[in-house]
């Protein structure tokens, strides 16, 4: 009992330092690119600030949390350029045990952009395209997918989106959710938004 209330302790103090100031989770995701001058400028400067006095064990501790501390967690992860967390957030992606974090997941590993960072996206997509029941991260997975694709000159989402795939069954077997419409070239061009965003940060540091 004494070491779990330690735990949240610790986890409360790093979310108050890293999560919390001016709401910055809320902001971390589609909200990013409504930025614009001086407020851009303003977040960028302090989210590269921490990404670069974050520890390795900091972000481990963030990533036991919710998705609030999980989301901003990712995030410090892709401006750190911090590899050495791709396959705990491919196990946390695919595990999907909170919600409103898997973008940031989805974003931190393609920014990486490494065959391993797509055989990570490839799994989660390989389990959820077969739960049409399950409106979880399918298409800014398929996104950052087809964003790596895109930048190796590889072929790994072809398999999903071929005629009669998983990915057109699960379109065809959730259409309350889009309509009838493909959403996977909005996410793709949210994707590459978002990792231009990283990769400005991140060369700023």
């Amino acid at each position: 009992m004494i070491r779990h209330l330690h735990d949240d302790a610790e986890l409360l103090a790093l979310a108050r330092r890293y999560v919390a100031p001016e709401r910055r989770y809320t902001k971390l995701g589609g909200g990013l690119l409504r930025m614009q001058g001086p407020e851009c400028d303003r977040f960028m400067r302090d989210l590269r600030g921490d990404a670069g006095l974050i520890t390795a064990d900091e972000i481990a501790k963030l990533l036991e949390g919710g998705w609030r501390e999980r989301r901003t967690a990712a995030w410090l992860v892709a401006v750190s350029r911090r590899t050495e967390f791709r396959e705990r957030l491919g196990q946390l992606l695919l595990a999907s045990e909170v919600c409103c974090a898997g973008l940031a997941y989805c974003v931190a590993l393609a920014s990486s952009g490494t065959e391993r960072d797509a055989d990570l996206l490839a799994a989660y997509l390989d389990r959820y395209l077969r739960r049409p029941d399950f409106a979880y991260d399918q298409p800014v997975a398929m996104g950052a997918l087809q964003f790596i694709d895109l930048n190796l000159g590889a072929d790994k989402a072809d398999r999903f989106r071929q005629p009669g795939g998983l990915w057109q069954q699960w379109l065809q077997e959730a259409p309350h959710m889009w309509g009838g419409s493909d959403p996977a070239p909005g996410s793709l061009s949210l994707i590459r938004r978002l990792c231009a965003f990283v990769d400005e940060c991140a060369e700023a540091r």
